[in-house]
Protein backbone atom coordinates (compact mmCIF):
# COMPACT_ATOMS: atom_id res chain seq x y z
CA UNK A 1 0.00 0.00 0.00
CA UNK A 2 1.13 3.51 -1.34
CA UNK A 3 1.73 5.54 2.24
CA UNK A 4 2.54 9.59 2.79
CA UNK A 5 5.95 8.22 1.94
CA UNK A 6 5.23 7.10 -1.16
CA UNK A 7 3.60 10.32 -3.12
CA UNK A 8 5.47 12.10 -6.24
CA UNK A 9 7.07 15.44 -6.55
CA UNK A 10 5.47 17.96 -7.95
CA UNK A 11 8.48 19.95 -9.22
CA UNK A 12 8.17 20.40 -12.91
CA UNK A 13 12.33 18.60 -13.35
CA UNK A 14 11.64 15.15 -14.41
CA UNK A 15 13.26 12.85 -11.63
CA UNK A 16 16.37 11.10 -12.76
CA UNK A 17 15.18 7.46 -13.99
CA UNK A 18 15.79 4.92 -11.73
CA UNK A 19 17.59 2.57 -14.41
CA UNK A 20 20.59 5.16 -14.62
CA UNK A 21 24.46 4.76 -13.32
CA UNK A 22 24.94 5.13 -9.16
CA UNK A 23 25.97 8.58 -8.55
CA UNK A 24 29.23 9.26 -6.53
CA UNK A 25 28.24 9.80 -3.40
CA UNK A 26 25.42 7.90 -1.64
CA UNK A 27 23.13 10.83 -0.03
CA UNK A 28 19.93 9.15 0.93
CA UNK A 29 17.54 11.75 2.15
CA UNK A 30 14.37 11.60 4.69
CA UNK A 31 10.87 11.23 3.12
CA UNK A 32 8.48 13.28 0.62
CA UNK A 33 7.63 16.90 1.89
CA UNK A 34 4.12 18.44 1.64
CA UNK A 35 4.96 20.86 -1.06
CA UNK A 36 6.97 18.18 -3.13
CA UNK A 37 2.88 16.29 -3.50
CA UNK A 38 0.92 16.01 -6.81
CA UNK A 39 -3.02 16.15 -6.50
CA UNK A 40 -4.02 13.12 -8.50
CA UNK A 41 -2.00 10.25 -6.55
CA UNK A 42 -3.19 11.34 -3.43
CA UNK A 43 -6.57 12.13 -4.78
CA UNK A 44 -6.56 8.55 -6.13
CA UNK A 45 -5.71 7.07 -3.03
CA UNK A 46 -7.99 8.68 -0.85
CA UNK A 47 -10.82 7.92 -3.02
CA UNK A 48 -9.74 4.32 -3.40
CA UNK A 49 -10.05 3.84 0.64
CA UNK A 50 -13.65 4.34 -0.36
CA UNK A 51 -13.63 1.50 -3.14
CA UNK A 52 -11.49 -0.56 -0.62
CA UNK A 53 -14.25 -0.08 2.53
CA UNK A 54 -17.13 -1.04 0.38
CA UNK A 55 -15.30 -4.06 -0.41
CA UNK A 56 -14.12 -5.37 2.77
CA UNK A 57 -16.93 -4.16 5.31
CA UNK A 58 -19.28 -6.24 2.28
CA UNK A 59 -16.84 -9.56 3.84
CA UNK A 60 -16.98 -8.64 7.21
CA UNK A 61 -20.94 -8.91 7.44
CA UNK A 62 -21.16 -12.19 5.50
CA UNK A 63 -17.78 -13.92 6.80
CA UNK A 64 -16.84 -14.87 3.25
CA UNK A 65 -15.12 -13.21 0.54
CA UNK A 66 -15.84 -11.48 -1.94
CA UNK A 67 -18.77 -10.86 0.42
CA UNK A 68 -22.10 -12.27 -0.71
CA UNK A 69 -25.88 -12.78 0.97
CA UNK A 70 -26.57 -16.16 0.05
CA UNK A 71 -30.51 -15.18 -0.41
CA UNK A 72 -30.33 -11.24 -1.66
CA UNK A 73 -33.94 -10.02 -2.60
CA UNK A 74 -35.43 -6.19 -3.26
CA UNK A 75 -32.98 -2.92 -3.89
CA UNK A 76 -30.41 -5.78 -2.53
CA UNK A 77 -29.94 -7.30 -5.77
CA UNK A 78 -28.95 -4.62 -8.12
CA UNK A 79 -26.60 -3.21 -5.51
CA UNK A 80 -24.52 -6.27 -5.69
CA UNK A 81 -24.48 -6.26 -9.16
CA UNK A 82 -22.83 -2.53 -9.31
CA UNK A 83 -20.17 -4.09 -6.59
CA UNK A 84 -19.51 -6.78 -8.95
CA UNK A 85 -18.96 -4.49 -11.82
CA UNK A 86 -16.82 -1.49 -10.30
CA UNK A 87 -16.11 -2.45 -6.68
CA UNK A 88 -14.83 -6.39 -6.24
CA UNK A 89 -11.50 -7.47 -7.56
CA UNK A 90 -11.71 -3.94 -9.24
CA UNK A 91 -10.30 -1.82 -6.00
CA UNK A 92 -7.33 -4.20 -4.48
CA UNK A 93 -5.43 -3.88 -8.21
CA UNK A 94 -5.70 -0.06 -7.64
CA UNK A 95 -4.01 -0.32 -4.44
CA UNK A 96 -1.28 -1.99 -6.04
CA UNK A 97 -1.02 0.35 -9.03
CA UNK A 98 -0.52 2.64 -6.73
CA UNK A 99 1.76 0.81 -4.76
CA UNK A 100 4.34 0.33 -7.55
CA UNK A 101 3.62 4.07 -8.46
CA UNK A 102 4.72 5.00 -5.27
CA UNK A 103 7.87 2.76 -5.32
CA UNK A 104 9.37 4.33 -7.93
CA UNK A 105 9.00 7.85 -7.54
CA UNK A 106 10.44 6.96 -3.79
CA UNK A 107 13.56 5.92 -5.98
CA UNK A 108 13.47 8.47 -8.09
CA UNK A 109 13.52 10.91 -5.13
CA UNK A 110 16.33 9.48 -3.77
CA UNK A 111 18.18 9.38 -7.34
CA UNK A 112 17.55 13.53 -7.37
CA UNK A 113 19.23 13.89 -4.02
CA UNK A 114 22.75 11.87 -5.27
CA UNK A 115 21.63 8.70 -3.03
CA UNK A 116 23.56 5.72 -4.60
CA UNK A 117 21.67 2.74 -6.43
CA UNK A 118 23.20 0.62 -3.34
CA UNK A 119 21.49 2.89 -0.78
CA UNK A 120 18.29 3.14 -2.51
CA UNK A 121 17.87 -0.58 -2.62
CA UNK A 122 18.97 -0.65 1.38
CA UNK A 123 15.94 2.13 1.74
CA UNK A 124 13.17 0.17 0.23
CA UNK A 125 14.41 -3.14 1.14
CA UNK A 126 13.99 -1.60 4.62
CA UNK A 127 10.49 0.34 4.29
CA UNK A 128 8.93 -2.77 2.68
CA UNK A 129 10.41 -5.21 5.49
CA UNK A 130 8.88 -3.35 8.01
CA UNK A 131 5.36 -3.01 5.86
CA UNK A 132 5.26 -6.61 5.76
CA UNK A 133 5.70 -6.35 9.62
CA UNK A 134 2.83 -4.21 9.57
CA UNK A 135 0.63 -6.77 7.43
CA UNK A 136 1.38 -9.45 9.91
CA UNK A 137 0.02 -7.59 12.77
CA UNK A 138 -2.65 -6.22 10.96
CA UNK A 139 -3.60 -9.87 9.10
CA UNK A 140 -2.98 -11.85 12.42
CA UNK A 141 -5.05 -9.31 14.99
CA UNK A 142 -7.83 -7.81 12.42
CA UNK A 143 -8.07 -8.66 9.12
CA UNK A 144 -7.06 -11.80 7.53
CA UNK A 145 -7.42 -10.18 4.14
CA UNK A 146 -4.10 -8.01 4.67
CA UNK A 147 -2.77 -6.65 1.90
CA UNK A 148 0.26 -5.02 3.62
CA UNK A 149 1.98 -7.82 4.28
CA UNK A 150 1.83 -9.35 0.47
CA UNK A 151 3.10 -6.09 -0.44
CA UNK A 152 5.82 -5.75 1.67
CA UNK A 153 7.18 -9.19 0.12
CA UNK A 154 6.56 -8.32 -3.57
CA UNK A 155 7.89 -4.44 -3.23
CA UNK A 156 10.84 -6.50 -2.35
CA UNK A 157 10.91 -8.71 -4.42
CA UNK A 158 10.29 -5.61 -7.25
CA UNK A 159 12.77 -3.37 -5.68
CA UNK A 160 15.57 -6.17 -6.05
CA UNK A 161 14.13 -7.97 -9.47
CA UNK A 162 12.74 -4.68 -11.82
CA UNK A 163 13.30 -1.36 -10.22
CA UNK A 164 16.40 -1.23 -11.80
CA UNK A 165 15.59 -2.81 -15.31
CA UNK A 166 16.36 -1.16 -18.73
CA UNK A 167 13.50 0.71 -20.14
CA UNK A 168 13.15 -2.66 -22.63
CA UNK A 169 11.98 -4.31 -19.46
CA UNK A 170 9.04 -1.84 -18.92
CA UNK A 171 8.65 -1.62 -22.59
CA UNK A 172 6.39 -5.00 -21.79
CA UNK A 173 3.54 -3.57 -20.07
CA UNK A 174 1.54 -2.13 -22.83
CA UNK A 175 2.08 -5.63 -24.28
CA UNK A 176 1.11 -7.09 -20.68
CA UNK A 177 -2.05 -5.00 -20.75
CA UNK A 178 -3.22 -5.72 -24.56
CA UNK A 179 -2.88 -9.81 -23.32
CA UNK A 180 -5.36 -8.89 -20.57
CA UNK A 181 -7.83 -7.13 -22.57
CA UNK A 182 -7.28 -10.01 -25.56
CA UNK A 183 -7.95 -12.77 -22.41
CA UNK A 184 -10.92 -11.01 -21.52
CA UNK A 185 -12.08 -11.25 -25.30
CA UNK A 186 -11.64 -15.06 -25.27
CA UNK A 187 -13.50 -15.81 -21.81
CA UNK A 188 -16.43 -13.21 -23.12
CA UNK A 189 -16.80 -15.00 -26.11
CA UNK A 190 -16.39 -18.49 -23.92
CA UNK A 191 -18.68 -17.58 -21.39
CA UNK A 192 -21.44 -16.66 -24.25
CA UNK A 193 -21.30 -19.93 -25.60
CA UNK A 194 -22.07 -21.59 -22.41
CA UNK A 195 -24.92 -19.65 -21.86
CA UNK A 196 -26.21 -19.89 -25.37
CA UNK A 197 -25.25 -24.00 -25.04
CA UNK A 198 -27.15 -24.72 -22.15
CA UNK A 199 -25.05 -23.06 -19.18
CA UNK A 200 -28.81 -21.63 -18.39
CA UNK A 201 -30.66 -23.67 -15.79
CA UNK A 202 -33.55 -23.45 -13.88
CA UNK A 203 -32.89 -22.09 -10.14
CA UNK A 204 -33.27 -25.58 -8.50
CA UNK A 205 -30.45 -26.84 -10.45
CA UNK A 206 -28.00 -23.89 -10.16
CA UNK A 207 -25.10 -23.37 -8.14
CA UNK A 208 -24.66 -21.39 -5.56
CA UNK A 209 -22.22 -18.15 -6.17
CA UNK A 210 -18.70 -19.15 -5.46
CA UNK A 211 -17.04 -17.97 -2.62
CA UNK A 212 -14.30 -18.52 -0.09
CA UNK A 213 -15.25 -18.78 4.38
CA UNK A 214 -13.71 -16.33 6.64
CA UNK A 215 -14.39 -18.53 10.03
CA UNK A 216 -12.15 -15.68 11.98
CA UNK A 217 -14.83 -13.67 11.55
CA UNK A 218 -17.09 -15.49 13.10
CA UNK A 219 -15.26 -16.29 15.86
CA UNK A 220 -16.73 -16.25 20.26
CA UNK A 221 -13.79 -14.63 21.05
CA UNK A 222 -11.02 -12.02 19.97
CA UNK A 223 -8.39 -14.93 21.38
CA UNK A 224 -10.22 -17.60 18.65
CA UNK A 225 -10.10 -14.79 15.50
CA UNK A 226 -6.87 -15.04 16.11
CA UNK A 227 -6.49 -18.20 16.12
CA UNK A 228 -8.17 -18.69 13.04
CA UNK A 229 -6.36 -15.72 11.17
CA UNK A 230 -3.16 -17.75 12.20
CA UNK A 231 -4.26 -19.92 9.35
CA UNK A 232 -6.06 -17.73 7.38
CA UNK A 233 -3.57 -14.62 6.80
CA UNK A 234 -0.51 -16.65 5.48
CA UNK A 235 -3.14 -18.41 2.78
CA UNK A 236 -4.19 -15.16 1.92
CA UNK A 237 -1.18 -13.63 1.40
CA UNK A 238 -0.06 -16.18 -1.38
CA UNK A 239 -2.66 -15.89 -3.35
CA UNK A 240 -1.88 -11.55 -3.77
CA UNK A 241 1.82 -12.40 -4.47
CA UNK A 242 0.77 -12.27 -8.13
CA UNK A 243 -0.53 -9.09 -7.95
CA UNK A 244 3.13 -7.87 -8.87
CA UNK A 245 2.30 -7.15 -11.99
CA UNK A 246 0.13 -4.66 -11.49
CA UNK A 247 2.84 -3.28 -9.44
CA UNK A 248 5.10 -3.29 -12.84
CA UNK A 249 2.27 -1.92 -14.55
CA UNK A 250 2.34 1.00 -12.15
CA UNK A 251 5.83 1.50 -12.05
CA UNK A 252 5.43 1.75 -16.11
CA UNK A 253 3.05 4.61 -15.46
CA UNK A 254 5.33 6.39 -12.97
CA UNK A 255 8.31 6.29 -14.97
CA UNK A 256 6.04 8.34 -17.12
CA UNK A 257 4.88 10.49 -14.58
CA UNK A 258 1.13 10.21 -15.75
CA UNK A 259 -0.28 10.99 -12.38
CA UNK A 260 1.70 14.04 -11.81
CA UNK A 261 1.55 15.80 -15.50
CA UNK A 262 -1.95 14.42 -16.51
CA UNK A 263 -2.32 17.13 -19.07
CA UNK A 264 0.48 15.32 -20.74
CA UNK A 265 -1.15 12.20 -21.38
CA UNK A 266 -4.97 13.13 -21.59
CA UNK A 267 -5.45 10.87 -24.90
CA UNK A 268 -3.72 7.88 -22.82
CA UNK A 269 -6.09 8.76 -19.94
CA UNK A 270 -9.55 9.37 -21.70
CA UNK A 271 -9.16 6.04 -23.39
CA UNK A 272 -7.72 4.35 -19.88
CA UNK A 273 -10.92 5.67 -18.28
CA UNK A 274 -13.64 4.50 -20.61
CA UNK A 275 -12.10 1.40 -22.02
CA UNK A 276 -11.07 0.42 -18.25
CA UNK A 277 -14.42 1.09 -16.61
CA UNK A 278 -16.06 -0.68 -19.78
CA UNK A 279 -14.36 -3.46 -19.79
CA UNK A 280 -14.51 -4.09 -15.83
CA UNK A 281 -17.75 -3.34 -15.65
CA UNK A 282 -18.96 -6.07 -18.80
CA UNK A 283 -16.82 -8.82 -17.24
CA UNK A 284 -17.96 -8.24 -13.64
CA UNK A 285 -22.14 -8.12 -15.09
CA UNK A 286 -22.44 -11.66 -15.25
CA UNK A 287 -20.71 -12.56 -12.01
CA UNK A 288 -22.76 -9.86 -10.73
CA UNK A 289 -25.98 -10.99 -11.88
CA UNK A 290 -25.31 -14.26 -10.81
CA UNK A 291 -24.55 -13.06 -7.04
CA UNK A 292 -28.08 -11.40 -7.21
CA UNK A 293 -30.09 -14.34 -8.05
CA UNK A 294 -30.98 -12.71 -11.60
CA UNK A 295 -28.70 -15.41 -13.48
CA UNK A 296 -28.59 -19.61 -12.91
CA UNK A 297 -25.93 -21.64 -13.99
CA UNK A 298 -24.40 -24.94 -14.01
CA UNK A 299 -20.97 -25.37 -12.17
CA UNK A 300 -18.92 -25.46 -15.30
CA UNK A 301 -20.69 -21.92 -16.54
CA UNK A 302 -20.27 -20.14 -13.48
CA UNK A 303 -16.65 -20.98 -13.19
CA UNK A 304 -15.90 -19.47 -16.19
CA UNK A 305 -17.82 -16.60 -15.19
CA UNK A 306 -16.11 -16.24 -12.08
CA UNK A 307 -12.68 -16.87 -14.06
CA UNK A 308 -14.02 -13.51 -16.61
CA UNK A 309 -14.67 -11.34 -13.78
CA UNK A 310 -11.42 -11.74 -11.80
CA UNK A 311 -9.24 -11.08 -15.12
CA UNK A 312 -10.95 -8.22 -15.95
CA UNK A 313 -10.55 -6.59 -12.27
CA UNK A 314 -7.11 -5.26 -13.72
CA UNK A 315 -8.85 -3.10 -16.43
CA UNK A 316 -11.07 -2.17 -14.36
CA UNK A 317 -9.03 -1.07 -12.10
CA UNK A 318 -6.87 0.72 -14.60
CA UNK A 319 -10.15 2.56 -15.58
CA UNK A 320 -10.07 3.93 -12.16
CA UNK A 321 -6.63 5.20 -12.29
CA UNK A 322 -6.69 6.92 -15.40
CA UNK A 323 -10.52 8.81 -14.34
CA UNK A 324 -8.47 9.93 -10.84
CA UNK A 325 -6.21 11.58 -13.23
CA UNK A 326 -8.22 13.17 -15.45
CA UNK A 327 -10.21 14.55 -12.47
CA UNK A 328 -7.67 15.81 -10.90
CA UNK A 329 -5.99 17.38 -13.85
CA UNK A 330 -9.90 18.75 -14.10
CA UNK A 331 -9.37 20.38 -10.79
CA UNK A 332 -5.73 21.72 -11.15
CA UNK A 333 -6.65 23.66 -14.32
CA UNK A 334 -10.24 25.64 -12.46
CA UNK A 335 -8.06 26.31 -9.36
CA UNK A 336 -5.44 27.63 -11.34
CA UNK A 337 -7.97 29.68 -13.84
CA UNK A 338 -9.51 30.91 -10.46
CA UNK A 339 -5.81 32.10 -9.22
CA UNK A 340 -5.28 33.99 -12.08
CA UNK A 341 -8.90 35.03 -12.31
CA UNK A 342 -9.48 33.59 -15.91
CA UNK A 343 -12.01 31.81 -15.18
CA UNK A 344 -14.68 32.55 -12.52
CA UNK A 345 -15.92 30.20 -9.67
CA UNK A 346 -18.68 27.91 -10.06
CA UNK A 347 -21.86 27.83 -6.99
CA UNK A 348 -20.41 25.40 -5.02
CA UNK A 349 -16.84 25.34 -6.13
CA UNK A 350 -15.54 25.62 -2.78
CA UNK A 351 -16.83 23.29 -0.89
CA UNK A 352 -16.49 20.48 -3.22
CA UNK A 353 -12.57 22.49 -3.05
CA UNK A 354 -12.63 21.49 0.90
CA UNK A 355 -14.23 17.99 -0.38
CA UNK A 356 -10.86 17.33 -2.73
CA UNK A 357 -8.47 18.49 -0.71
CA UNK A 358 -9.65 16.20 2.72
CA UNK A 359 -9.85 13.20 0.70
CA UNK A 360 -6.71 13.44 -0.81
CA UNK A 361 -5.35 14.51 3.01
CA UNK A 362 -6.94 10.78 3.05
CA UNK A 363 -4.81 9.71 0.73
CA UNK A 364 -1.29 11.21 2.15
CA UNK A 365 -2.67 9.18 5.45
CA UNK A 366 -3.88 6.05 3.59
CA UNK A 367 -1.94 3.58 5.97
CA UNK A 368 -3.63 5.43 8.98
CA UNK A 369 -6.94 5.14 6.60
CA UNK A 370 -6.60 1.18 5.50
CA UNK A 371 -5.86 0.29 9.43
CA UNK A 372 -8.36 2.03 10.95
CA UNK A 373 -11.18 0.91 8.44
CA UNK A 374 -9.98 -2.63 10.02
CA UNK A 375 -10.51 -1.71 13.37
CA UNK A 376 -14.18 -0.42 12.46
CA UNK A 377 -15.27 -3.77 10.94
CA UNK A 378 -13.99 -5.58 14.01
CA UNK A 379 -16.09 -3.33 16.17
CA UNK A 380 -18.88 -3.19 13.94
CA UNK A 381 -19.08 -7.32 13.38
CA UNK A 382 -17.36 -9.60 16.04
CA UNK A 383 -20.05 -11.61 17.70
CA UNK A 384 -18.23 -10.56 20.95
CA UNK A 385 -18.68 -6.93 19.84
CA UNK A 386 -21.50 -4.73 18.16
CA UNK A 387 -22.31 -7.94 16.19
CA UNK A 388 -23.72 -5.72 13.56
CA UNK A 389 -24.81 -8.61 11.24
CA UNK A 390 -26.86 -10.50 13.50
CA UNK A 391 -28.91 -7.38 14.24
CA UNK A 392 -29.11 -5.10 10.74
CA UNK A 393 -32.58 -5.76 8.82
CA UNK A 394 -30.65 -5.85 5.82
CA UNK A 395 -26.53 -7.07 6.35
CA UNK A 396 -25.98 -5.38 2.69
CA UNK A 397 -27.30 -2.21 3.24
CA UNK A 398 -25.94 -2.01 6.47
CA UNK A 399 -21.99 -3.34 5.22
CA UNK A 400 -22.60 -0.31 2.92
CA UNK A 401 -24.10 2.69 5.00
CA UNK A 402 -21.17 1.36 7.84
CA UNK A 403 -18.22 1.60 4.93
CA UNK A 404 -19.36 5.07 3.60
CA UNK A 405 -19.95 6.12 7.39
CA UNK A 406 -16.29 4.97 8.34
CA UNK A 407 -14.77 6.24 5.12
CA UNK A 408 -16.18 9.85 5.35
CA UNK A 409 -14.98 9.65 9.72
CA UNK A 410 -11.48 8.85 8.32
CA UNK A 411 -11.61 11.82 5.74
CA UNK A 412 -13.04 14.24 8.47
CA UNK A 413 -10.46 13.31 10.59
CA UNK A 414 -7.54 13.20 8.11
CA UNK A 415 -8.59 17.19 6.92
CA UNK A 416 -8.23 17.51 10.77
CA UNK A 417 -4.79 16.17 10.69
CA UNK A 418 -3.46 18.39 7.81
CA UNK A 419 -5.02 21.89 9.03
CA UNK A 420 -2.30 20.84 11.71
CA UNK A 421 0.72 19.75 10.01
CA UNK A 422 0.39 16.26 11.48
CA UNK A 423 0.97 13.19 9.25
CA UNK A 424 -0.96 10.00 10.51
CA UNK A 425 0.22 8.08 12.94
CA UNK A 426 1.05 4.82 11.04
CA UNK A 427 2.95 7.05 8.37
CA UNK A 428 4.71 8.54 11.12
CA UNK A 429 5.67 5.09 12.59
CA UNK A 430 6.72 3.76 8.93
CA UNK A 431 9.13 6.40 8.19
CA UNK A 432 10.66 6.67 11.98
CA UNK A 433 11.77 2.98 10.98
CA UNK A 434 12.73 3.61 7.87
CA UNK A 435 14.45 6.61 8.15
CA UNK A 436 15.20 7.01 11.00
CA UNK A 437 15.22 10.36 13.05
CA UNK A 438 16.39 11.80 9.55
Amino acid sequence: MTTAADSAPRSSTRPADPGLEPHAAPRARGPVLRAERALAPDLARGAMLLLIALANSVGYFFANAPGLDPTPHGAERPWIVLLFLFVHSRAFPLFAFLFGYGLVQLAARQDAAGASPAEVRRILVRRNAWLLAFGAAHGLLLNAGDFLGAYGLVGIAFTLLLLRRSTRVYRFVPVLVALEAAAALVLAVLVTGRLLSGGLVGAADAVPSPTSPMPSVLAPTFLDSVAARLGEWPAHTATVLPFILFVWIGAWAARRRILEEPGEHLTLLRRGAVGGLAIGALGGLPMGLLAAGWLHLDAGTAGLVTVLYNNTGTLGAIGWTCLFGLLAHRIARARAGAATGTTDGAPGAEASGRLVDAVAALGRRSLTGYLVQSVAWVVLTAPFLLDLPRHAPSPTFAAAGSAVAVWALTVVGAAALERRGNRGPAENLLRRLTYGRR
